[in-house]
């Protein structure tokens, strides 16, 4: 081990092993007790030693599992693969689509509320501040690991119209149902910013606040008006975003060149 105090040593070691594929994506690290036993120091050295790596984003903790190793891999999302004319029939998601394409396992957490909408989400869906609209929000996980915070919001007649005023998920997602009751989305209009995490950002995805996310804002609207609005949070070091434009044939003619566009790859 490196010099420096002991917790930063040991923090190093683990690093080390990490990094070298002795502890793989999904591993349980030794608990506070089992590594001071192992190092031979004091619990709360142990605890500095792990806080290190958790600051870091290489591990987090899980009530039920104790210490995670994160992977590491960077998830592609081609956010325009919803709407492809081509895209084939099927009771998942395009979350579900694109973990399984890399190789993932997708999970959710979900709820549903009417709320007054705040002046934000009022501006976002065109209707007047503290009118009803329902939010609903999902938790993603990647093979156990919280990876992203999804909230859609729709005006209630909109909402109750499609049946999206239920207290659980659609399986097929939120844009075939709305497709389906003659409210297709034509047109969106996406905003993508970095920046820190906030306190309950970092609670609901399990990382350190001011982890630098990923923050995606989706307008959807049809010819008639605004649909939903939709925000997507994820750490921006795990996740990439990518847009195909253009005719059928271009973009197929780029996807055999670049291969499949939801891989993941190596960070």
């Amino acid at each position: 081990m490196s010099d420096g105090p002991t917790y930063q040593r040991i923090a190093d070691l683990l690093r080390e092993q990490i990094r070298g594929g002795t502890w793989r994506p999904g591993d349980r690290l030794p608990s506070h007790v089992e590594l001071a036993e192992q190092m031979g120091v004091s619990i709360t050295t142990a605890r500095h030693a792990i806080q290190v790596l958790v600051t870091e984003n290489l591990v987090y903790t899980a009530t039920s599992r104790g210490t995670i190793v994160r992977n590491q891999e960077i998830l592609e999302s081609v956010v325009t693969d919803h709407i492809r004319p081509d895209r084939p029939r099927s009771a998942h998601d395009i979350f579900s689509e694109i973990a399984r394409a890399a190789g993932r396992e997708p999970a959710k957490e979900f709820s549903a509320r009417m709320e007054p909408a705040g002046a934000e989400v009022a501006g976002w869906l065109g209707v007047a501040p503290d009118s009803w609209v329902m939010a609903r929000t999902v938790v993603q996980f990647l093979d156990n690991e919280p990876w992203s915070w999804e909230v859609s919001f729709f005006a209630r007649e909109l909402a109750e119209a499609i049946g999206a005023d239920v207290p659980h998920d659609i399986p097929e997602g939120t844009t075939r149902r709305l497709a389906e009751h003659g409210h297709g989305e034509t047109a969106h209009r996406d905003t993508i910013s970095a920046r820190p995490a906030s306190a309950a950002e970092a609670a609901v995805l399990n990382i350190v606040p001011g982890t630098i996310l990923l923050d995606h804002l989706r307008i959807g609207a049809n010819h008639h008006r605004v649909t939903r609005a939709t925000r997507h949070r994820c750490l921006a070091t795990r996740n990439r975003l990518a847009y195909q434009l253009g005719d059928p044939a271009g973009v197929a003619v780029i996807g055999r060149t670049l291969g499949s566009p939801a891989a993941a790859s190596a960070s």
